[in-house]
């Protein structure tokens, strides 16, 4: 599985790991900061917590990515994958 992934990104392995390290401490910045978001509002309800809860998460992720993706020297990788992967919502192939 890592090596597929290895080739489909054209990445060594230490790339490949700051790669990984980044989406890992992205992902966990980006829910960290929905749980406070969420705490601002006070919102009791899990009908409409949850549902609130994922979409600031989605929006929030992608600059939580790339803020971490400055310190580890992957802030091209990322810019591309979040550029494809907007071209790729507003139904456009690359």
């Amino acid at each position: 599985m890592f090596q597929k992934l290895k080739q489909k990104w054209n990445v060594g392995w230490l790339q490949f790991t700051l790669i990984f390290i980044t989406f890992a401490l992205g992902g966990s910045l980006c829910g960290y900061l929905g749980r406070k978001i969420l705490g601002l509002f006070e919102i009791e309800p899990a009908g409409v917590r949850i549902p609130l809860y994922i979409i600031i998460v989605t929006l929030l992720w992608p600059f939580c990515v790339l803020l971490i993706s400055l310190p580890l020297g992957q802030f091209g990788f990322f810019r591309k994958y979040i550029g494809k992967m907007w071209r790729r919502v507003m139904g456009r192939r690359d």
